[in-house]
Order: structure tokens, then C-alpha cells, then sequence
């Protein structure tokens, strides 16, 4: 496994009312390029009375990216948005200075059974624009490039990467590349990547250097290139990275900045309830007990 830098397993933690799959950060690799974290939500099915809610809380330095395989979530927001993100969507939320949002089941799903499976992202803000207005962004599956070559089947979720460019508006250099293939095919595009990057097996597997790799699997590679790797059989993959930032990175709870003055001062906003609130919501999360300090 010359080439391939670190695998990553995917492990449990919770969003709201059920298990997701924290892939990012990890204690041997806190980001890749400007990713700074990634939670696998689901596949779960819940029932008639379990409903996904996420009351309003906090978010600093950073874009989320909401990308559904299955399921809904209606999401609002301190800038006044309210929107059903469905599979195939983008919500790209970028918080810049501070933004609030809750995340919850539809009200039309809420009395029946339903499924919930996708991917959270967030993508770290460059350090001049940490204290930008929030911003929020919907992208219907239509509006994304899409092709294929050679019988796999591409998918551009964000950022601009192989000629093609995502409408997702991003602040830095960076792709979300998702990869389908019916058939065993071999990847060759490691040339035309750039920056640090990784690869996260949804559903198949991955072959690489005689060894194979499953679902719920991140390989980070060791070049700041992906090496060739070949796709089995009914494989989705998912390649992600781009340019690292120069400054360090401090994540504490919802907050991502360059310094950790910011992340107090961000922390005693939310203790205080001076962040601007989420129209029609009454709830909150509140801050989590105070750990040992703030994760690098």
C-alpha cells in the first residue's frame, strides 16, 4: 500500500436522534485539504414516531455541504431560509462570522415510516474570509455536472476539477467527485487531481496495490494524488480534497477558525444567545460541557 497514506475506518457518534458514521476528523488526520469533517447519516429507517430533529445551533469559519441519498430534511436558518433538501440536492450553507440553523423531518413525513441516508460536510473557510457574511445556497441534482467515460458514471458535487465545474459556490480550491460503476472498471484520473486527497468507499469495494477495501472505508493518499485503483462491481466512491490551507485548523463542537480567540469568542456568543436566531424556532442546543480543549 505504497501510495495510500492512511485508512480510515468509519465510527459511530450521534447527530440529533440517531447514529451517523464519523469519518473526519480522525485523531491521525484532522483535514484533507480544506475538508474538515464528514458524517456518513445512516442508511436507518424510522418509523412512524421517530423523526430526525436537530434543534437550532451554531456554526463558524465554514461551509456545510447536506448531499441526501434517501430521505428529506427541511432546513431553517438565522438568514430566514427554509428549504427541503431532497436526494440529489446540495445545501451549501456557509456560515462565515456566525449563522444558526435547525435540521428536522418534514412535516409531511413526520407521522409516517421513512428512510434517511447521506453525507454531512464541512469545508473549512480560507482565513480572509472567516468573518464573511453567512450565506445559503440550494442546487438542484440537474444543475450538476454530470458524464461518462469509459462505462463509470461521474457526478461533480463541488468545486471545479477533469474540466468540469459545480455550481456549488466555493472559497477555495477544492472537488466532491462521486464515482458509480455497474462494472469493474480501472480509475486512472490521479494526474488531474491537485492538493491532498481521499477516497471514501460508499457502497462495493476498491482494489489498490493487491489489496481490497470495503464500504464505510477512507483511504487518504500518501501524494497528494489518488494512485490508480480499480472499481469493483456496483461500487459508489466518493473523491474529495483540494488545496490544505497554510494556517492550522481548531475545531470545537460546531466551531472551525484559524485561532482559538475566535472560537471563544463564538462559544460566549452562543452562551449569551447573541447569535441572530432561527425564525419560528424556540429551542436550542446548548453548548456542550467544556472538555480539555479545543481539538487541532
Amino acid at each position: 500500500m505504497s501510495n495510500i497514506q492512511l485508512i480510515i475506518e468509519e465510527r459511530p457518534s450521534n447527530i440529533g436522534n440517531f447514529m451517523v458514521g464519523r469519518l473526519l476528523p480522525f485523531r491521525e488526520k484532522r483535514m484533507v485539504g480544506p475538508f474538515a469533517f464528514i458524517d456518513h447519516m445512516g442508511p436507518v429507517c424510522l418509523s412512524d414516531h421517530e423523526n430526525l430533529d436537530v434543534p437550532p445551533h451554531p456554526h463558524i469559519g465554514l461551509s456545510t455541504l447536506t448531499y441526501l441519498f434517501e430521505g428529506a430534511i427541511m432546513h431553517k436558518d438565522s438568514l430566514g431560509t427554509e428549504v427541503e433538501i431532497k436526494p440529489g440536492q446540495i445545501n451549501w450553507m456557509t456560515a462565515g462570522k456566525g449563522i444558526v440553523h435547525s435540521e428536522r423531518t418534514p412535516g409531511y413525513l413526520r407521522t409516517s415510516d421513512k428512510m434517511m441516508h447521506g453525507l454531512q460536510i464541512w469545508v473549512a473557510l480560507p482565513k480572509s474570509l472567516e468573518q464573511m457574511q453567512p450565506e445559503f445556497f440550494h442546487v438542484n441534482e440537474d444543475e450538476l455536472p454530470a458524464w461518462e467515460q469509459d462505462g463509470v458514471h461521474f457526478k461533480l458535487i463541488a468545486g471545479e476539477v477533469l474540466g468540469h465545474r459545480s455550481p456549488v459556490p466555493v472559497y477555495s480550491p477544492l472537488y466532491l467527485l462521486e464515482l458509480k460503476s455497474a462494472a469493474r472498471q480501472t480509475i486512472t484520473i490521479g494526474a488531474e487531481l491537485f492538493g491532498e486527497s481521499a477516497l471514501y468507499i460508499l457502497e462495493g469495494a476498491i482494489e489498490s496495490e493487491e489489496h481490497t477495501f470495503g464500504p464505510k472505508q477512507i483511504l487518504v493518499a500518501k501524494d497528494s494524488k489518488l494512485c490508480e485503483f480499480t472499481l469493483q462491481e456496483n461500487t459508489t466512491v466518493y473523491i474529495f480534497g483540494g488545496e490544505p490551507f497554510p494556517e492550522e485548523r481548531f475545531i470545537y463542537w460546531n466551531f472551525v477558525a484559524s485561532s482559538r480567540e475566535r472560537i471563544e469568542e463564538a462559544k460566549n456568543a452562543w452562551l449569551e444567545q447573541t447569535f441572530d436566531p432561527v425564525p419560528g424556532e424556540t429551542e436550542f442546543v446548548p453548548l456542550p460541557p467544556q472538555g480539555p480543549g479545543i481539538k487541532h
